[in-house]
Order: structure tokens, then sequence, then C-alpha cells
């Protein structure tokens, strides 16, 4: 499954890789796609995940997940 969440403060590639390494430590993830210009991070997983553990996944890396 594939969903994607909006992310506020990301500005360079430190911040791409930053976000996506602790995406991707999180079980099932398989896949991250950061756009800068859009804010937009698209996780492809394997099971379902809380919006919980991606919010801390993203504080983690020093952002914030925007939520609805």
């Amino acid at each position: 499954m594939t969903t994607t969440y909006k992310v506020a403060g990301m500005t360079c590639d430190h911040c791409i890789n930053a976000v996506t390494n602790e995406l991707l430590a999180l079980e099932g993830v398989t896949s991250v796609d950061i756009s800068l210009d859009s804010g937009e991070v698209t996780v492809t997983n394997t099971r379902e995940l809380a919006i919980a553990e991606v919010a801390a996944a993203v504080d983690e890396a020093g952002y914030e997940l925007v939520l609805p």
C-alpha cells in the first residue's frame, strides 16, 4: 500500500535523507519518495502504519508531520 503525507520544514537533500532513513526504519516500509517542492512524502509499505508511527519517525528526523 502507498500513502502520501505532508511534512513541514524540509529544504534540502539532507532533509530528504534524514526523513527517508527514519521512515525506512519502520517495520514494513519498503520505499520512500520525497518531493521538496510540495513537501509530500510518499511511503510504500507492506503493513498498515499508524499515523503516530509516521509522526514519530518524522519528528525523530527533525521535521513535522502536517496532520489533516
